[in-house]
């Protein structure tokens, strides 16, 4: 896969606000409050809109809900106007009060239908806010083990999440998605090394940059040194290590599920290629998928979605 146009990394560039997307209901109607969330799931994000026509139509609402929580919350760490701690912590409270019953904002009114239609609890959305909480004043991880911590609750409770909307709780699968999502979630930390340094966070582990001589004075300096060349190598196989434990997800998780994670799954191997092909150098660059590699990894899954249900079709057929 080829490097798309490589951003100055050291610009941080974000998407507008989920309350920006769209206008927020001005009550707790369901129905507004689901249109909402539509609006700001397809605004968001290319690969998860993308995503959600790989998935039954039935299933589209609940992952636009689902999505549209997980921005705000994003989206109150980074953009809120006061304390982004305080925020948060108002936001637990009402997803406390969505799963007593009692929504008190349209994304919980949304989100309170999913919940009740797919059975869920609330751990992992509560162990999504704690993770954007952890990030307003934990800026440094010493180890791996640390880094892996917050990776348990910043992106593997989305997978967990969906595979719950496919019905699927069995922890075989949970762990599978778990190694996917922490894949994903370390692979953008690689390639977004001089953003988080310019916004004040560091993820790469403080025992491997001093295994490799790497300070954080060098995370400054462009070109890269062969020092963080070293390091970063290290951590894009690791970051690839997890995405293989993972990787037979794609057969084993319900089949309506299996294109989606297969574009994702596909789609954080393309970035670490990204990064590879860049020379390892994400200080100087940030390394992207080029559009066309984009459509390419959709189009894969798409026809594997395809083939997977002309397969259903000829087994019924013989069965």
């Amino acid at each position: 896969m080829s490097v798309g146009n490589a951003e100055p990394s050291q610009v941080t560039r974000r998407d507008p606000t989920a309350w920006k997307l769209a206008s927020l209901p001005n009550d707790l109607d369901l129905a507004s409050a689901e249109s909402f969330c539509r609006q700001v799931a397809a605004a968001h994000y290319e690969n998860f809109t993308v995503a959600t026509h790989l998935v039954p139509a039935d299933m589209r609402q609940d992952l636009a809900n689902v999505y549209t929580f997980a921005r705000w919350s994003d989206d109150l760490a980074d953009e809120s106007d006061g304390d982004a701690t305080d925020a948060l912590k108002a936001w637990l409270s009402g997803l406390e009060e969505c799963f007593a019953g009692a929504p008190n904002h349209p994304v919980f009114v949304a989100l309170s239908r999913t919940v009740e239609r797919h059975d869920l609890t609330i751990q992992p959305f509560a162990d999504l806010i704690d993770a954007f909480i952890q990030d307003q004043t934990v800026k440094r991880y010493e180890s791996r083990e640390q880094l892996l911590d917050y990776c348990r609750r910043s992106a593997n409770p989305v997978g967990r999440i969906v595979l719950c909307l496919a019905k699927c709780q069995e922890k075989s699968q949970f762990e599978l998605s778990d190694s996917i999502c922490t894949g994903l979630q370390l692979v953008n930390f690689w390639q977004d090394v001089r953003r988080d340094h310019v916004a004040g966070r560091i993820y790469l582990p403080a025992e491997d940059m001093r295994r490799h001589g790497v300070t954080e004075a060098m995370l400054e300096s462009t070109p890269a040194g062969s020092e963080f060349i070293a390091l970063l190598t290290e951590e894009v196989a690791w970051a690839e290590a997890c995405f293989d434990r993972g990787e037979s997800l794609v057969k084993t998780a319900p089949t309506v599920l299996r294109p989606a994670i297969s574009l994702f799954l596909e789609g954080g191997r393309g970035v670490a290629d990204a990064i590879r092909r860049s020379g390892y150098d994400t200080l100087a660059n940030r390394p992207t998928l080029h559009r066309i590699a984009k459509l390419r990894l959709a189009g894969q899954a798409a026809i594997g979605m395809m083939l997977s249900r002309m397969s259903n079709l000829f087994r019924g057929s013989f069965s």
